[in-house]
């Protein structure tokens, strides 16, 4: 199982590397320390007086934060179809899978189907063993390990 500071480095490291695979937990690490990243600037917003949800509005530090926030989203985007691809490869399935799932997602109950399918690929366990997309990330033989040396 890959850790938690281990994932969110790969995540960042292999930031346009849409070869080989991604196992569940470097999958499910990522979504929370992205998940938390977002909720801790939404917290800072509020604490910090940059919203009112009384009155409805938002100062300027509101704004700084709604910029940072944004900012991290873009900056994720890139590498998140990255994990995600590779974690269709990791099921011995090809990426294209998720342009499928992208473009279903703009037809409105098909792409509440679309998002039940990206969780339910991300929860299926990969193949054992080497597959066409690379060597089993299990595997610590298969080299996958020295993804930091």
């Amino acid at each position: 199982m890959v850790s938690f500071p281990d994932a969110v480095k790969m995540f960042f490291v292999r930031y346009v590397d849409f070869q080989g695979r991604s196992r569940r937990s470097e999958y499910w690490w990522v979504a929370l320390f992205n998940v938390i990243v977002m909720a801790v600037l939404a917290i800072l917003l509020m604490v910090l007086g940059g919203f009112n949800p009384e009155t409805g509005e938002m100062g300027p530090l509101g704004f700084v934060f709604i910029g940072i926030m944004g900012l991290y989203g873009l900056g994720i985007i890139i590498p998140s179809i990255a994990l995600f691809i590779r974690r269709l490869h990791d099921i011995n399935q090809t990426g294209w899978i998720y342009l499928g799932l992208v473009i279903a997602s703009f037809i409105p109950l098909i792409g509440l189907l679309a998002s039940i399918a990206q969780i339910v690929i991300a929860c299926i366990p990969g193949t054992a063993g080497p597959n066409k997309y690379g060597p089993d990330p299990k595997d610590p033989a298969a080299g996958s390990a020295d993804i930091f040396a």
